[in-house]
């Protein structure tokens, strides 16, 4: 049974074609920022993305004899965790979504593409706006502005699985702390299979970032608005994009950055701790949640690769329960197994509506 995942990030959109649980295909397709930037909405690069997905599996001799298409869920509403069947209902949503981000195209490219080969059936699994928080979660400081959660779904409940299989117990007996480390930092608090806190990680809440300027003093921001300085659009790029350690330096290229800092720069050696030592207290406060019964924490995405973060990191946090790293992310897997646990009955596809 062939399954294609389909992930499309900020500059890339990556696939992966499974026969049964064993990758066949894993690319990663790149995008410049002169090609992306002829397109007004995240949206409109639908056409562009898919062309290139099916050149290159046309390239690599696919045949698309695909049992099922899997794409990266989108930024639609608030959901429940699991596997859903893509419909239109979801189609339009991703289009009309207030929170625009590369992965809406994921469902998008996906059902298209089934839609041409018969008997194919599309999914997406665990999208970003998976909502399981538990009711003080939702409270903020002003009824006007209830929180909500946009994170790592995908990558964060794979890696916890992963965690449960390696010491013989099921992801659902267990409590868990789980930081995503990428362009965007997500911290959720697992508790039996159910992620009941998590921050909103896109656009203004939890511990800055390469690419995010998570939480920020709420005066000084509206006075900003105000100033008459900035556009609207420029002061979301200031949220998300143009912010955090982008702001400040100049760059997210943390293999750039650690160079500048073993070579001196006390500057960006002290913005980049500053990050650390944000993630490892929003970390911290987890245990709260989970009234301190925390069984692990797990440190994954692209920047646990790097030493100088996960050392510090573990530094601060490694008192409270043991910590174990999960470089990178299994998302492509993820996303195929999923649709394969559907596909052999083991589990239901859910309905969106």
């Amino acid at each position: 049974m062939y399954i294609l995942a389909i992930n499309p990030g900020s500059t890339s959109t990556k696939i992966a074609v499974y026969e049964d649980h064993k990758p066949m295909l894993i690319r990663s397709i790149s995008h410049t920022v002169e090609e992306l930037e002829q397109f007004n909405e995240i949206t409109d690069q639908y056409e562009f993305r898919k062309n290139l997905i099916i050149s290159e599996l046309t390239r690599m001799g696919c045949e698309f004899h695909f049992a099922a298409v899997v794409g990266r869920g989108g930024l639609a509403k608030p959901i429940e965790g699991g596997v859903y069947e893509i419909n239109e209902k979801m189609i339009s949503d991703t289009k009309s979504a207030l929170h625009q981000h590369a992965c809406d195209l994921g469902c998008i490219i996906a059902y298209e593409i089934a839609k041409d080969i018969p008997g194919c059936r599309s999914f997406i699994a665990d999208p970003g706006v998976v909502d399981e928080l538990n009711d003080y979660a939702r409270i903020s400081g002003s009824p006007l502005m209830p929180r909500i959660c946009i994170w790592h779904a995908l990558n964060q409940r794979a890696i916890a699985r992963r965690y449960a299989n390696e010491i013989g117990k099921r992801y659902e007996d267990l409590n868990l702390i789980i930081c995503h480390l990428g362009g965007g930092i997500s911290i959720a608090a697992h508790e039996h299979g159910r992620a009941v806190d998590a921050n909103n990680a896109l656009d203004g809440e939890g511990p800055f970032s390469p690419e995010r300027a998570g939480s920020l003093p709420a005066a000084d921001l509206i006075r900003l608005c105000f100033s008459g300085k900035y556009t609207e659009q420029q002061l979301l790029k200031r949220i998300a994009g143009n912010a955090g350690l982008m702001a400040h330096l100049g760059t997210n290229d943390m293999k750039e950055l650690e160079e500048r800092i073993a070579a001196g720069d006390k500057h960006v050696e002290l913005i980049v701790n500053a990050m650390i030592y944000h993630t490892a207290k929003n970390i911290v406060a987890e245990a709260a949640v989970l009234c301190g019964k925390v069984d692990a924490i797990l440190l994954t995405g692209g920047m646990a690769r790097s030493e100088y973060i996960i050392s510090r990191l573990r530094r601060r946090i490694d008192f409270l329960a043991p910590t174990h790293c999960y470089p990178g992310e299994d998302e492509m897997e993820s996303l195929a197994l999923n649709a394969l646990a559907v596909m052999l009955g083991k589990r239901e596809a859910k309905i969106y509506i």
